[in-house]
């Protein structure tokens, strides 16, 4: 091809390549994912990680400020004038001795990246930046997204700080946390409520989109996870560039994964790191796909040879015993992950591994996270709760370095925080027996108390003992 940019299809029997411009949600020979491609050669690539410091000192510049574009070597596929920032990717990564007392870490060795500083709310800024600069790239003036809630969000944010952009989002019926939806109804999206789950209206997105000529914003989409890569490189940052061990992120839609692994690949091939960290990828046993396919039924990346009939037998097996997703982190309540295959891939490179937490061992882990000061939706504590678990199995040891991705705000599902230390008896069992979760075990109680100064100071008093 003539560009440095390329789109191409990740299955290495096909490798069809399309131009950058064209907006595709899948290899339309093979039906595969697309990867943006890149032929470094021909790029400026900077010969060290460190060189992007510079970007600190010219913040003033937007797209140096942003937490995606100020790393833009790494994901050039579009021109510095057509790059669609608002700041995005402003999160922190911090230190939490309590989590990792928790996990049974060393607890200088424990980092949580906190994602919940994005303006929408959630990680999923990072990848809306790289899909609606394609979509500006392209001239699209209509988005659409299938979403628990996040995505909507972040894409609605997106297109009404563009102005002119019309938004549509479609979620499945009663599957969107209250919190999530209201964002989406907030910056204009036009919401679709279908009858079924995510998995249903990803298909019907998709089919939409195709036939409208609509710009799909899901991960499906290449650029969404170009600029999710960027929450790696800011990983590497906040370590001084130094690897960690295990990077350890919820599994749902498995776009993180996916963009993670091909950051590291890009970054080994590119002589940027030495060290590849291990990625373990949590699934809820509610929404357990990846770990059913990987760990009972021997699915591979294979060399990109993946065994489709592995998967489709499975699939199989939901639709015949209509097993829907049922966990109380919406945001990972998806049976179908679109990105599947490129989960696939990260594992093999990374020798990463997937395991399952339980809702309570989330929502436990949920309350330790917040005890740090850290408020994190559910979805987000599966990192935690897994590591935990990858700790008790001795996958991870004492003194490994652990990144735990936190992928949204604790204000995104409000309803489940309240609900876990508050509801007691009846109301706990309502909110909670479909889930399987039976205790609280970190409950911080509200203390009731008559309007009475003595008493109100007794309480205060015994609390302080």
């Amino acid at each position: 091809m003539s560009t440095a940019a390329w789109q191409e299809c990740i299955n290495p029997d096909c490798r069809a390549t399309y131009d950058i411009s064209q907006v595709l949600h899948g290899c339309t020979k093979c039906g595969n994912l697309l990867d943006a491609a890149y032929d470094w050669d021909r790029l400026p690539v900077p010969k060290s990680l460190k060189e992007f410091e510079r970007r600190w000192s010219n913040r003033r510049d937007p797209i140096d400020f942003s937490g995606v574009w100020r790393f833009r070597e790494l994901m050039p596929f579009v021109p510095e004038d057509k790059i669609v920032s608002i700041g995005e990717g402003q999160t922190q990564l911090r230190q939490s001795p309590i989590v990792a007392r928790y996990i049974g870490v060393d607890p200088s060795r424990l980092f949580l990246q906190y994602e919940g500083m994005n303006f929408s709310g959630s990680f999923k800024d990072n990848g809306m930046t790289g899909a609606f600069t394609h979509a500006k790239l392209v001239g699209a003036r209509r988005v659409a997204c299938a979403s628990t809630g996040n995505t909507s969000a972040s894409m609605a944010l997106f297109a009404a700080a563009m102005g002119g952009i019309k938004a549509y989002v479609f979620i499945g019926s009663g599957k969107i946390a209250f919190g999530k939806l209201s964002q989406a109804l907030d910056y204009g999206g036009i919401t679709i409520q279908i009858e079924g789950d995510f998995d249903d209206a990803m298909e019907r997105v998709q089919q939409v989109s195709s036939q409208l000529g609509i710009y799909l914003m899901n991960s499906v989409n290449p650029f969404r996870l170009e600029g999710q890569k960027a929450i790696m490189y800011r990983v590497l940052e906040g370590l001084g560039w130094e690897p960690p061990d295990w990077i350890v992120v919820p599994g749902g839609n498995l776009g993180n994964s996916s963009a993670f692994g091909k950051a590291f690949i890009e970054l080994k091939q590119l002589g940027l790191i030495t060290k590849v960290p291990r990625v373990a990828i949590i699934n809820s046993t509610g929404a357990r796909t990846l770990s059913e396919l990987v760990n009972a039924r021997g699915l591979k990346w294979n060399g990109g040879h993946v065994d489709d009939g592995i998967i489709n037998d499975y699939y199989a097996y939901l639709d015949e015993h209509k097993i829907r997703a049922v966990t109380l982190a919406s945001a990972i309540e998806i049976n179908r992950p679109v990105n599947l295959k490129k989960a696939l891939r990260t594992l093999a490179f990374t020798d990463g591994v997937v395991r399952e937490a339980t809702d309570e061992e989330i929502l436990d882990a949920k309350a330790k996270v917040g005890q740090a000061g850290i408020g994190c939706e559910p979805a987000s504590a599966a990192s935690v709760a897994g590591a935990r678990r990858l700790r008790e199995q001795g996958l991870i040891q004492k003194g490994e370095t652990v990144v735990c991705i936190l992928t949204g705000h604790q204000l995104k599902d409000p309803d489940v925080t309240v609900n876990y230390h508050s509801a007691q008896g009846d109301a706990f069992a309502k909110a909670f027996a479909k889930y399987g979760v039976k205790t609280a075990r970190f409950r911080n109680m509200p203390v009731k108390v008559q309007n009475d100064l003595g008493k109100i100071i007794g309480i205060v008093e015994r609390n302080d003992e």
